[in-house]
């Protein structure tokens, strides 16, 4: 029987860790090699952003499996369960039919989910992680935008054209800076709603936003965001959340239609449920190599794994550090089927970088500040050519293009079943119902007519 390689994940981790497998095992034809996924689809997730503001077409942030893969089975299935005894992985089929997948060699690549553990009432509030996130977010802003321009009560209207992020990490920078740009693009067709009605209200638990930056460039991002209307909110946590509101603890309450969770993740729930050494947030513990210190068997790598670096600090969770993880975790499995010594997973940062949206960026590379347009294109050109495939990069292309020539359409990506439209508008109306009206006034009572 053949090495039975598993990789669980279709992220940026798990689809480059196969890639680089097809590559390394290619004079190997003893060893399987099996990516599970739950999508059909690799999503570059730098450009989840553009996807939801329609800068981007969504299909073109993606890129399908199977024309990736050419020597890796693919199974489209969610991960239940690992059996690390029995070395065998539970899934669940699209049709909900289960199937046991053997492995030999293990590659955790799930990725994370966002922690809704920190803030109270987390649940209620929106995600942006996937692209079903980001196409939410663009139908609900759209369809907010709708219910604004006909709304005659200015509490309610206000309350629909508020937007909150709260988190200031690179996502909620990111989230933030291109939400500002789309929302002010989506005023130009609606009459009854201008720029200075909607309001963005920022929040960080920390002392400024962008910790991934130096002070100098978190300062130039929050100028940005501040000229554009943004309220940063630094050194305050927030208290609870609830439908329609967020509750800081000195009692002050934030009316918004819109609240984004942007606190960070925390890995998956299959992963923090194994019975492995992990860290208190879950991630796998593993070794420089990227190897599990309790299940040699077992690697882990992006959200899922806290990997050492030389100083003996964990890596970021960033897509630049997964890529590069990928292809040293790919050599250290083929190392192994062959009884070589493996080698650490070792990565000097080059730098950061942040687009803020409407052209403009921020971060470092080299040790050199970068600002404004110059950022933002390097930001673009880098993440366009970790896209594989030539023909994903050219659509793109096509996309920015288009989108600078006749900006973005306000089309909501309809979702909804035809059967479920009169239940989805009910529940509009009971989360959001209408403010009391006065009661009209009753008509006369018509005088008498005598007859002779």
């Amino acid at each position: 029987m053949p090495t039975q390689i598993v990789i669980l994940g279709g992220g940026i981790g798990g689809v480059y860790t196969a890639l680089h497998l097809e590559r390394t095992l290619a004079r190997i034809p003893d060893a399987a090699i099996t990516l599970v996924s739950r999508n059909n689809f690799f999503l570059m997730s730098p450009f989840l952003f553009e996807a939801g503001s329609g800068v981007l077409e969504p299909r073109h942030a993606v890129n399908p499996i199977r024309s990736l893969l050419k020597r890796t089975r693919f199974v489209e299935a969610q991960v239940d369960a690992i059996d690390l005894d029995r070395r065998c992985v539970h899934t669940r089929l699209v049709m909900q039919e289960p199937l046991e997948i053997p492995y030999d060699q293990l590659v955790l690549a799930l990725g994370g989910v966002t922690n809704k553990k920190i803030i109270k009432g987390s649940e209620t509030a929106l995600t942006f992680k996937t692209l079903g996130d980001a196409i939410l977010l663009r139908n609900r802003t759209i369809q907010l935008f709708e219910r604004a321009d006909v709304e005659p009560h200015s509490d309610h209207k206000r309350a629909q054209l508020t937007f909150v992020v709260i988190g200031g990490g690179f996502v909620g920078l990111e989230l933030m800076g291109e939400f500002t740009e789309f929302t002010k693009r989506l005023t130009r067709y609606y009459k009854n709603v201008s720029p200075q009605d909607l309001h963005f209200v920022l929040i960080e638990a920390a002392g400024r936003i962008a910790p991934e930056f130096d002070e100098k460039l978190a300062d130039y991002a929050a100028e940005v965001l501040r000229r554009r209307g943004v309220s940063i909110r630094t050194n305050t946590k927030v208290g609870s959340i609830e439908e329609g509101r967020v509750t800081l603890p000195d009692g002050e309450v934030i009316d918004a239609e819109t609240i984004i969770l942007s606190t960070g993740v925390v890995p998956s729930p299959v992963v923090a449920n194994l019975p492995i050494e992990k860290t208190p947030r879950g991630a796998v513990i593993v070794e420089p190599t990227m190897r599990s210190k309790s299940r040699p068997e077992v690697w882990a790598m992006g959200d899922c794994a806290s990997i050492p670096s030389p100083s003996g600090k964990p890596y970021p969770n960033l897509a630049q550090h997964a890529l590069r993880e990928a292809k040293v975790l790919a050599q250290n499995i083929a190392a192994t089927l062959r009884n070589q010594p493996i080698k650490p997973f070792i990565y000097e940062t080059v730098g950061n970088l942040a687009a803020l949206g409407h052209y403009n960026g921020v971060g470092k590379i080299y040790g050199i500040r970068l600002r404004g347009f110059v950022a933002w294109w390097v930001w673009r050109s880098y993440y366009l050519f970790r896209m594989p495939q030539w023909r994903r990069r050219i659509r793109i292309m096509a996309d920015w293009t288009v989108s600078l020539l006749f900006g973005t359409d306000i089309v909501q990506l309809d979702l909804i079943p035809e059967e479920r439209l009169p239940l989805e508008v009910m529940r509009l109306r009971v989360m959001h119902p209408p403010a009391p009206s006065a009661a009209p006034t009753p008509a006369p009572t018509p005088a008498p007519v005598t007859t002779s």
